[in-house]
């Protein structure tokens, strides 16, 4: 999956902000939110413990699969999946991790794709020396910490705001200039602060989300196997024409659109695409997501239970082989 292509960015403005009056432009992307970021996990069990002990996330849905997903949303796999979702609050108002466990693979190589989601608690802090997870200092109150399989987490050490603690998500990027043109001008983002220093740029669409940081990484980007997509959502009649911008501008589209179903609940539209390094983005249909990603009080207890009720480890051990590794 890291040898996907995507053409470069012609320098000119998308139709949607050469739009007489950039008010009109500008109301169309407010629509537009930030939703989450899937990661790839090996290890429920430690994963669960440290979204759920050290971070203090709650489960807010957890569904199990038998077949792969129509967008590749657990990746390249065709096998037994799940989904769970987990954040500090609500889907509709708050940030959240989506982690993907393939019930075959136990490991996953990382890249420098993803460089890190920050959030703002302390009590995190806390929770995280209390139980002994690793805790570096890297700046003052600002500590790196990693997931399970090695995503890296910065935790600020002040204490949480009412509003989503998540601040950003930073992925990696070969060519700042050419990566915050389609960000900005393709898919609308405003860009908050630039670091020459660092080589970063903050962006988002509405102050109050969470941010997207872009970080020059001075060289080619690498996905690994472990690569993750960023989620956002905007209305439902948006989507045909993001898609249709997407073709005229020669832009890779990962998946047209396409309906997902999920049983039971309400059945969503995405396009996913691959910005010029190819981090995959979805776009989904916010009126149907709202409805899907209403909290489940029972999320909790069916992660235990799917957990339990999963003895692949026990069957590896017992056969003497490893999971694979992907």
């Amino acid at each position: 999956m890291s040898s996907r292509r995507s053409s470069q960015l012609p320098q000119r403005r998308c139709c949607i902000l050469d739009l007489p009056g950039g008010s009109a432009a500008a109301a169309v992307m407010a629509m537009r939110r930030t939703l989450h970021f899937v990661f790839k996990v090996g290890d429920r069990a430690k994963t669960a413990t440290f979204y759920r002990d050290v971070l203090g996330m709650k489960i807010l849905r957890h569904e199990e699969f038998e077949e792969g997903c129509k967008a590749s949303c657990n990746g390249p796999y065709d096998g037994k999946w799940s989904k769970t979702m987990v954040g500090f609050g609500p889907e509709d108002d708050h940030f959240v991790a989506e982690l993907t466990y393939n019930y075959g693979v136990g490991e996953y190589t990382l890249g420098n794709d993803f460089q890190g989601l920050t959030l703002q608690s302390s009590q995190a802090v806390r929770n995280a020396k209390r139980l002994g997870w690793p805790l570096t200092e890297v700046e003052e109150a600002v500590y790196r910490t990693e997931a399970p399989g090695g995503y890296p987490f910065y935790l600020v050490d002040r204490e949480q705001p009412p509003r989503d603690p998540v601040q950003k998500v930073c992925l990696g990027v070969s060519d700042l200039p050419t990566t915050t043109h389609y960000w900005t001008d393709l898919l609308g983002m405003k860009v908050l602060e630039k670091d020459e220093e660092k080589k970063t740029v903050l962006m988002g669409y509405e102050d109050k989300q969470c941010k997207l940081e872009l970080q020059d990484v001075g060289g080619s980007i690498d996905h690994g196997t472990a690569f993750g997509r960023i989620a956002f959502s905007c209305p439902r009649d948006q989507l045909p024409d993001l898609e249709a911008l997407m073709k005229k501008e020669n832009q890779k589209i990962l998946t047209p659109l396409v309906s997902l179903d999920t049983p039971g609940k309400a059945t969503v539209e995405v396009v996913i695409l691959a910005d010029p390094n190819a981090h995959e983005i979805c776009f989904v249909g916010d009126e149907a997501f709202r409805e899907l990603s209403k909290v489940d009080p029972n999320g909790n207890a069916l992660l235990d239970k799917a957990m339990a009720e999963d003895k692949s480890e026990e069957w590896f051990a017992k056969h003497n082989r490893q999971k694979a590794i992907a």
